[in-house]
């Protein structure tokens, strides 16, 4: 949502995005989407 400049879409339930907008604790969020990509590279 931060990099969006024109355009954000956000898809599921009201409830769900109202806790993730209010959800300032600024944790760093783990997951595995860099590895994902990574491994779903080509070459």
């Amino acid at each position: 949502v931060t990099r969006g400049r024109k355009l954000v879409v956000l898809v599921g339930q009201k409830r769900a995005v109202a806790i993730a907008v209010k959800n300032t604790s600024g944790r760093r969020r783990w997951s595995k989407l860099n590895e994902w990509l990574a491994a779903a590279a080509p070459g």
